[in-house]
């Protein structure tokens, strides 16, 4: 399937979708390519440079695996959940794309990925420097190729998180319980996508979504029509107010993400 094709001009609601649509659909997405082409790139250089030492490559996979969780976290919880982005005209478009959309509507396939320009840096940032102090050129290349290879098993993970299906392995179920918590529950917590690890260790993680109360701001991230009134970018770029809920979503108690 030609992938520009498959995706210009479309919307994919998750909520409608099963497993084997998410697979078709996921494969032909230009991020996911993008990622899987430069994993293998990276992974090639990583070969091409490798000096015999086997100890400092396998060093610079472990710290890429052992790092990536933690900056995703702090991004997930200190920018892309705080209130700053929104308040400039200059990156009220940024804040908009990367994740006011997703909580707007967390069925809508094509803002639930991260926006090229932004991950990737973000990836080599997060993995180039520990890989180059682990091992070196390979080090670095082995490193990065460890965090597109994990972009990409976390964005089919999330992908699988909103799909309206119940997943048949135990862990990506809790996995699911937990994140979507985060979405209709309360999202000041929760933050993990793969592992909820940060969560723990910095005090955000709840199990159930029963354990807090419905958050007032879970759907807007407090940009309500209060915030749009002051700072109306986001608002002008959506065409219309923030929406107070999600699309077809019911208010069940106890059915956290159920529609």
């Amino acid at each position: 399937m030609n992938a520009a094709k498959a995706w210009r001009g479309r919307s994919y609601d998750l909520g409608k979708m099963d497993l084997r649509a998410l697979v078709r659909v996921f494969a032909t997405y230009r991020a996911v390519l993008v990622y899987v082409a430069l994993t293998l790139a990276a992974a090639a250089l990583a070969t091409l440079a490798y000096d015999g030492d086997g100890v400092g490559l396998s060093l610079a996979v472990v710290l890429a695996l052992l790092v990536y969780p933690l900056v995703w976290y702090g991004l997930h919880r200190f920018v892309l959940h705080g209130r700053w982005l929104y308040r400039s005209p200059l990156t009220a478009a940024l804040w908009k794309r990367i994740h006011f959309d997703h909580h707007q509507d967390p069925h809508r396939l094509e803002v639930l990925f991260g926006a090229l320009h932004t991950t990737i840096p973000t990836i080599a940032l997060a993995t180039m420097p520990v890989g180059w102090l682990a091992g070196g050129p390979a080090g670095l290349a082995a490193a990065f190729a460890t965090g597109l290879a994990i972009t990409v098993g976390y964005e089919f993970c999330h992908c699988v998180q909103h799909l309206n299906v119940k997943p048949r392995q135990a862990w990506l179920v809790q996995l699911k319980q937990l994140h979507l918590a985060h979405h209709f529950q309360d999202e000041n917590g929760n933050f993990g996508i793969v592992s909820f690890a940060p969560d723990r260790l910095f005090g955000t993680y709840y199990g159930l979504a029963e354990d807090r109360p419905r958050s007032a701001t879970v759907f807007n991230l407090g940009y309500d029509e209060a915030e749009a009134a002051r700072f109306p970018w986001v608002a002008r770029l959506s065409g219309r107010a923030p929406m107070a809920q999600p699309p077809g979503f019911r208010d069940t108690a106890g059915a956290a993400g159920e529609r």
